[in-house]
């Protein structure tokens, strides 16, 4: 996640517990396609380790959440795009281990617990509102996302919520949706995958 020769934050991908550095240089885009500035890339991810390793005390300290949120300029010859969010995915992993281990600490296991049920039972509310009726519908003006897909997606996670199975981390990180006039407004659904991603990693 930083440029050639230099450390990066990156943890077990099947048990994310530590930040520990390794060498890693990302590839680069051919000259004129378009990827992440390698500037914005390395200055994050080095604020990140510096915050991972204070343990989120550092004055601009990094969270799972804002991990998750970054954006970075595209420019030619940058760092290839899937391959930035693939070590971003790894990093959130690593935080949002380190916050489990620290909300344990603070509030018990058993308060934790009932945290996350309460946060899983918000959405599954949500969740079982009537199909097409699941959020905020833009305008039949404006384009928002399309109704079929998010519902569809929006019944995978309920299933999650329910047993534990059927979706991944990985697979609501990447979800994607096309776009319709009249369609879920982005930003609710949006704000609802960051909460499920948010309680996947949670509950690891």
């Amino acid at each position: 996640m930083t440029g050639p020769g230099q450390e990066i934050l990156t943890t077990d991908e099947s048990a994310p517990t530590d930040v520990e550095p390794v060498r890693h240089a990302f590839p680069r885009t051919r000259r004129r396609e378009k990827g992440y500035d390698a500037a914005a890339v390395d200055a994050f991810l080095d604020r990140a380790r510096a915050s991972f390793e204070s343990d989120g005390t550092a004055d601009d300290a990094v969270t799972a959440a804002s991990v998750r949120d970054v954006s970075f300029p595209l420019v030619r010859g940058g760092y290839v795009v899937t391959a930035v969010d693939a070590a971003l995915g790894r990093v959130e992993d690593a935080f949002a281990a380190q916050e489990r281990a620290q909300a344990l600490s603070r509030l018990g296991a058993r308060a934790w617990v009932e945290q996350q049920r309460a946060d899983a039972q918000v959405i599954l509310d949500r969740l079982s509102r009537p199909r097409r009726a699941r959020f905020e519908r833009v305008s039949v003006a404006r384009y928002g996302y399309r109704l079929e897909e998010v519902d569809l997606v929006a019944d995978k996670i309920a299933g999650y919520l329910a047993d534990g199975t059927g979706v991944s981390v990985e697979q609501v990180r990447s979800v994607a949706f096309r776009m319709q006039r009249g369609g879920y407004r982005e930003a609710q659904v949006d704000s609802l995958l960051d909460a499920v991603v948010e309680i996947m990693l949670a509950v690891g």
